[in-house]
């Protein structure tokens, strides 16, 4: 007869969470293997007062959190568990959860023996308890990756290529989080469909991840045009408006240099270096990414 080691735990596969430069802003990234559990947390654990959004992104579950601790009134069925504090270092973000009943399983077991968790506490849980878990997680920047100009007209696919690059420099430092394909604007001189990719890591050495990761696109890129940039910061939105400028339609390098942002670095700058940049503030906003604009505001 087959068993199980474990049949009342579920570990999440691995939880990683990015701050901004301040502190102030955290976003806890929870790789989920079991989606109904997930929903539930998504649902329940919004009403946390640290909490301020979520946001179910492929098999993550993103919440955007600020700093802070409260005791949360539990109730079974109407809320019965959630995020109960957060913090950040110079090193470590500490998340802290806390559920009755099945949601304590969640709150306790599941969260404190997830990967890349480097340390925890949690409280035995199970039946009608009233559980927790305090994790600590490295504390990690968000990276952005852009890349465009990568094929020509006989071979090659920038977004193949951007995930697999992506995939190969994954390590313990850094979490691959997301692979966006943004349309851009029909230019004529395009290979084809005039996309471009951005790829979304969590990263704790982010000079490592992207000297890596232009090394293989240097090695791998079949043009001479290809432009790779890079965002080094916790929110983009202040390159959007230069992104949906590309997407509806052709913009010049005067333009591209106009653009006033320490957390943007050029590292290839051919000409895919505008599609490279344009792709950025779009990661994860697949709806808005993927939309061919007619040319019109």
């Amino acid at each position: 007869m087959e068993s199980i080691t474990d049949p009342y735990l579920i570990a999440y596969p691995r939880i990683a969470a990015v701050a901004d430069r301040e502190g102030k802003c955290i976003e806890l990234i929870e790789f989920f293997d079991c989606t109904g559990g997930a929903m539930w947390s998504k649902y329940h654990y919004a009403k946390s007062p640290v909490v301020t959004s979520v946001r179910n992104v492929a098999g993550t579950m993103r919440y955007h959190c600020t700093p802070g601790k409260t005791d949360l009134a539990l109730e079974g069925s109407r809320f019965p568990a959630g995020i109960c504090g957060a913090a950040v270092t110079e090193d470590e973000i500490e998340i802290s959860y806390v559920g009755i009943g099945g949601g304590g399983v969640g709150a306790s077991g599941c969260r404190s023996s997830a990967g890349g968790v480097t340390r925890c506490k949690n409280d035995p849980s199970g039946g009608g308890k009233r559980a927790g878990s305090t994790i600590w997680l490295p504390r990690r920047q968000r990276v952005l990756i852009g890349i465009d100009d990568t094929d020509t007209p006989d071979e090659g696919a920038t977004w193949t290529l951007a995930h697999n690059i992506s995939r190969a420099v994954e390590d313990n430092d850094s979490v691959y989080l997301s692979h966006t394909i943004v349309q851009l604007f029909p230019v004529p001189y395009r290979t084809k469909n005039c996309v471009s990719i951005v790829c979304e890591f969590a990263s704790s050495d982010p000079s490592a991840l992207v000297s890596r990761f232009a090394g293989l696109l240097e090695k791998y890129t079949l043009s001479d045009d290809t432009g790779m940039a890079v965002y080094r910061g916790f929110d983009p939105s202040s390159l959007l408006d230069f992104g949906r400028r590309v997407k509806r339609g052709e913009v010049s390098r005067d333009d591209l240099r106009r653009i006033d942002d320490p957390d943007l670095e050029i590292i290839m700058n051919g000409r895919g270096i505008i599609g490279a940049v344009a792709a950025l503030p779009f990661y994860t906003s697949y709806e808005e990414a993927l939309t061919l604009c007619n040319g019109q505001k």
